[in-house]
């Protein structure tokens, strides 16, 4: 049964489309959602804490990201909360799931293929071959 949904949003068009995926699960009352969005990391080589955002970021975006997530966590049927954090997206997706313990992680994909898809790599990729759960992986239409 699933209990805790990791749900990763990216900023991004296909973060909506996660969101209605999301919404068409028959998800039980007691279920509850994490929407996470991870900032990549900074240029600098500097260590930050993993569960604050980067400081050198603009605060616009910041504040962009997370009134875009509390719109989000308002359309969804059960409980949820959000987390934010900096650094590597598919090692933080990862480390948040572990953190609360998530029967399912939903992510999207953004259907990069061939060399771009080996040159940027693929987060959904990383994310179902390391995961301790089950993973849906939700693409463009």
């Amino acid at each position: 049964m699933l209990k805790t949904i990791l749900v990763a949003l990216d900023g991004s068009e296909l973060a909506d489309r996660v969101i209605e995926t999301l919404q068409e699960l028959a998800l039980p009352k007691n279920a509850s959602a994490i929407l996470c969005h991870v900032f990549p990391p900074p240029e600098t080589e500097m260590e930050l804490p993993a569960d604050r955002p980067n400081l050198e970021m603009p605060a616009v975006s910041f504040f962009h990201i997370e009134k875009q997530l509390q719109s989000y966590q308002a359309q969804l049927p059960v409980e949820s909360q959000l987390e934010m954090a900096t650094g590597d997206p598919a090692q933080e997706i990862l480390r948040i799931a572990n953190i609360y313990k998530a029967d399912l992680i939903v992510i999207g994909s953004r259907g990069l293929t061939g060399m771009t898809r080996i040159v940027k790599g693929s987060v959904s990729s990383q994310v179902v071959e390391e995961a301790n759960c089950s993973v849906l992986v939700v693409k463009p239409m």
